[in-house]
């Protein structure tokens, strides 16, 4: 069954534009979405992959590294290069039951015992380069995972020491995440790996309720021909994803900008530099989708919320939320 639309999800911008700014500068870090049940979360994930164009990867290599910049440490490529092709972006699911050997790949069993060879069976870690790697209930992942989750993220390889192996592979994907805060928070190291963190709510519009369940109904119904009804926008909204990327290093960040983001951070007394970062990659990613060639402080006041609502210590003496705070400081900072 193809993956539902991109183009046709209703309403949930905010998270909708968290992912494209992602799948246009994967360094923003990635995107945390939180919120309800049956709200659209593992749908606008596995749609957007559909959505990106196919990448070019050498074959046979078990980490589709790009023929034209293979990762210095594949154990494929520096073999030399052979054919290429094209292959969707890679979406793997990491389920939250997954033993460290299914992750991070482990000794080949079976060429051990038949053949004698030490031979490494790439994980989901490998299957996930230059693509995403999709957590959901990501709050409920065991500590173990995330300690090595976080070192992967931060280093972009993967490094197996174990049962006689010693290899590196290339690593280097989007993380997602999803889950429902009523059932736990996300550890504050992990929390802090994600560039942008998104809310989303079930809707309370009747309207906007009905036109969710009529679109499902009718996808169920006839998947391909509900794909088909919306092939010229899913083109159109690729097109834009592609010029943004090609857009995206010549998008300049005024001085007046960059000041603004970080009185921004002060006022909501942020730790560190990385909102500042966040919010500059995240604001010029956003300028790039537009069209603009210039980053404004408009494409800073649309991104703060994402970009810092997880990054703000808990004030024991303020009574409301994070969104509620971040709010309050854009009216401040960036007055209209």
């Amino acid at each position: 069954m193809p993956a539902f639309p991109f183009t046709a999800i209703v309403a949930q911008e905010e998270m909708k534009r968290a992912l494209l700014i992602a799948a246009v500068d994967p360094t923003v870090g990635g995107v945390l979405v939180f919120g309800d049940r049956g709200t659209g979360k593992s749908t606008a994930i596995r749609a957007l992959a559909a959505l990106l164009p196919k990448i070019r990867a050498v074959a046979g290599c078990p980490y589709s590294c790009s023929p034209d910049a293979p990762a210095a440490d594949c154990p494929h490529c520096s073999q030399g290069r052979g054919k290429t092709h094209t292959i969707p972006v890679p979406v793997v699911d990491l389920p939250l039951g997954a033993t460290e050997d299914r992750v991070v790949g482990a000794l080949d069993l079976e060429r051990a015992l038949t053949r004698g060879e030490k031979a490494f069976e790439p994980g989901l870690l490998a299957r996930a380069n230059r693509g995403f790697l999709y957590i959901d209930e990501v709050n409920l992942l065991e500590d173990h995972l995330v300690d090595l989750l976080l070192d992967v993220a931060a280093s972009g390889v993967n490094t197996v020491e174990r049962e006689g192996l010693s290899l590196r592979h290339p690593a280097r994907f989007v993380l997602v995440g999803s889950g429902n805060p009523e059932e736990g928070e996300l550890r504050p190291q992990l929390l802090d790996r994600f560039g942008l963190a998104c809310e989303v709510g079930t809707p309370t519009e009747i309207a906007t309720r009905i036109e969710v369940v009529r679109r499902r109904d009718a996808y169920e119904r006839d998947p391909e021909g509900f794909c088909a009804a919306h092939a010229k926008t899913e083109k159109a909204l690729q097109k834009r994803i592609v010029a943004a990327r090609e857009r995206l290093g010549s998008v300049t960040v005024p001085d007046a900008v960059l000041e603004a983001a970080a009185k921004l951070c002060l006022a909501l007394g942020t730790d560190g530099l990385r909102g500042e970062l966040t919010l500059m990659r995240t604001a010029r990613a956003l300028a790039a989708l537009d069209g603009a060639e210039t980053v404004g402080i408009e494409h800073l006041r649309q991104v703060a919320p994402s970009a810092l609502r997880h990054r703000l210590r808990r004030n024991p003496l303020d009574e409301s939320g994070s969104t509620a705070r971040v709010a309050r400081a854009i009216t401040e900072v960036l007055p209209q």
